[in-house]
C-alpha cells in the first residue's frame, strides 16, 4: 500500500491539472507576445482609459479562445473589481434578437441589484440596455460583453450587434464587445452598417509551437518538490518525465499526433488518456503509455466497420473492390453478384449464398456506410439495379481484412492479386 499512495496521489494532482483551464494556460500567457497579454493590454487600455473596443477571437474549436478570455476577465475582475461588469451570451442559446436583449437585460440587472421584469418587451429591454450602458460610462465602469459562437449573431438583421455597436459610439458608454468564432471569416459575415462600427480587431488562435509544447508538457507532468510527496518518488517521477519527452519515439508519436490534432484541447485528451493508463504498481509513467493513448485517439471508424462484417459481407466489399480495379466505373447489385459467382466457380468456396441473403448483407454495408448509392438520380429504380460505390479505400479495405478474425484466405488472395 506504501507504494499505492503516492501513486494514486500522482494520478489525481495531473488529472485536476488537465481539467483546470487556469493552470494550463498559465505558462502560455508568460510571453508578451502571446494571445493573453494581447488580449488582456486592450480590455484593460479600455477600462484605464475609458475607451469603448470590439475584438473578435477567432480559432479553430479546441485552441483555447475561451479559456485564454476567461484567464483574462479573471485576472481584470481582481484587479479592478468595481470597475468591470461581465455579459455572457451564446450565439447557439441567444441568437434570437428578443431572446438576447432579455437576456442582456436579465445579468445587468443580477449585476447591480434591480428587478427584472419577465415581461418586458423588445424595446423596453432594448432602452434599458443602452441607459445602463451610459450610466456606467457616467460611473466609470466598463460592461464586457462576451458573444461566444460571435457567427450566429451575424445571421439574420444582427440587431443585437448593431445596437451594441452603435451604442459604444457615444462618448458616455464604456464597453468592450468579444466575439468568439472558430470562423476566420467572421467578420465577413457582417452587414455593412455594422461593419462601420466594429473596430477590425481580431486575435488568431494558431496551432502551439514545439518549444510550447515542450513547456506544456513539463507544466502538467512534473511533480513538485516542495509537496506531500516522498522527495525520492518526486524525482523518480520527474527524471522519467525527462527521459520521456527527450525519447526520439515519443517525438515521433507526438509528431504522428499532430498531424492529425492540432488543437491544444486535443492534446490535452491525449496527455489524460496516456496518464490514466499509469500503472499504478510503479508509479511511473511509461512510453508504453503514450502509445497506447495514441491509438485509442486513432481510431478509425471504416476499419472498425470492416472489423465487424460478415463473412458475406467481406465477399461483397472484395467483389466491388475486384469490379474497381477492372476499372467499372459503374456497377450495381447485379453486377457484384456475377462477380460473385465468379468467385465461386473459380475457387469452388463454401461460402455461397441465395441472392435474398446476399441483398440483406447489402444494405447491411450501406446502413453501416461502408458502401453507398453512387448518384441520387435513379430513386425509381429497385437498390439491385442502382450504381452502388465503396467508401472505404483499397488499404483501409486490405488492413480492416487483415484484422477480421474470420476473414477466409482466399479472400486476402483475392486482393492482393
Amino acid at each position: 500500500m506504501g507504494k499505492e499512495i503516492p501513486a494514486e496521489k500522482s494520478l489525481n494532482l495531473i488529472r485536476g491539472r488537465l481539467c483546470d483551464p487556469s493552470f494550463i494556460f498559465r505558462p502560455l500567457s508568460a510571453s508578451s507576445d502571446s494571445n493573453y497579454s494581447k488580449l488582456k493590454f486592450i480590455v484593460s487600455t479600455s477600462i484605464t482609459e475609458g475607451c469603448n473596443n470590439s475584438i473578435l477571437l477567432l480559432g479553430p474549436r479546441g485552441s483555447g479562445k475561451a479559456a485564454v478570455l476567461d484567464l483574462v476577465v479573471g485576472d481584470l475582475l481582481e484587479q479592478f473589481p468595481d470597475s468591470v461588469s461581465v455579459i455572457r451570451l451564446n450565439g447557439l442559446l441567444h441568437s434570437d434578437d428578443n431572446c438576447a436583449f432579455k437576456e442582456i437585460a436579465r445579468q445587468l440587472c443580477m449585476e447591480h441589484h434591480l428587478l427584472f421584469s419577465k415581461m418586458a418587451s423588445f424595446d423596453e429591454n432594448s432602452h434599458f440596455i443602452i441607459a445602463m450602458l451610459r450610466e456606467c460610462g457616467l460611473a466609470h465602469k466598463t460592461i464586457i460583453f462576451v458573444l461566444d459562437e460571435f457567427d450566429m449573431f451575424a445571421q439574420g438583421k444582427q440587431r443585437l450587434l448593431y445596437s451594441l455597436l452603435d451604442a459604444m459610439q457615444s462618448v458616455t458608454s464604456q464597453a468592450v464587445v468579444i466575439g468568439i468564432s472558430s470562423r476566420l471569416d467572421a467578420d465577413q459575415l457582417l452587414e455593412k452598417r455594422v461593419r462601420s462600427r466594429f473596430s477590425h480587431r481580431k486575435i488568431l488562435f494558431l496551432p502551439p509551437s514545439r518549444d510550447e509544447l515542450d513547456g506544456l508538457l513539463e507544466h502538467l507532468l512534473s511533480l513538485p518538490a516542495d509537496s506531500s510527496f516522498p522527495s525520492g518518488y518526486v524525482s523518480r517521477f520527474n527524471d522519467k518525465i525527462k527521459n520521456i519527452t527527450s525519447d526520439r519515439r515519443f517525438k515521433d508519436i507526438l509528431k504522428t499526433f499532430f498531424n492529425a490534432h492540432s488543437t491544444v484541447n486535443s492534446f490535452l485528451k491525449f496527455i489524460f488518456c496516456a496518464v490514466s493508463l499509469m500503472n499504478l504498481e510503479s508509479g511511473l509513467l511509461s512510453l508504453e503509455n503514450f502509445k497506447a493513448a495514441l491509438s485509442s485517439m486513432q481510431r478509425q471508424p471504416k476499419l472498425e466497420a470492416v472489423r465487424d462484417c460478415s463473412v458475406l459481407e467481406l465477399y461483397l466489399l472484395v467483389c466491388m473492390r475486384r469490379l474497381e480495379v477492372k476499372e467499372q466505373s459503374s456497377y450495381n447489385f447485379i453486377s457484384v453478384m456475377k462477380e460473385y459467382k465468379a468467385i465461386h466457380d473459380s475457387f469452388q468456396t463454401s461460402d455461397y449464398y441465395a441472392q435474398n441473403v446476399c441483398i440483406r448483407g447489402f444494405e447491411h454495408l450501406r446502413e453501416r456506410q461502408v458502401i453507398c448509392y453512387a448518384e441520387n438520380r435513379g430513386q425509381s429504380q429497385t437498390g439491385e439495379y442502382r450504381p452502388m460505390k465503396l467508401l472505404i479505400s483499397a488499404s483501409e479495405l486490405h488492413q480492416g481484412m487483415r484484422s477480421h478474425a474470420c476473414c477466409p484466405a482466399i479472400l486476402l488472395k483475392l486482393l492482393d492479386h
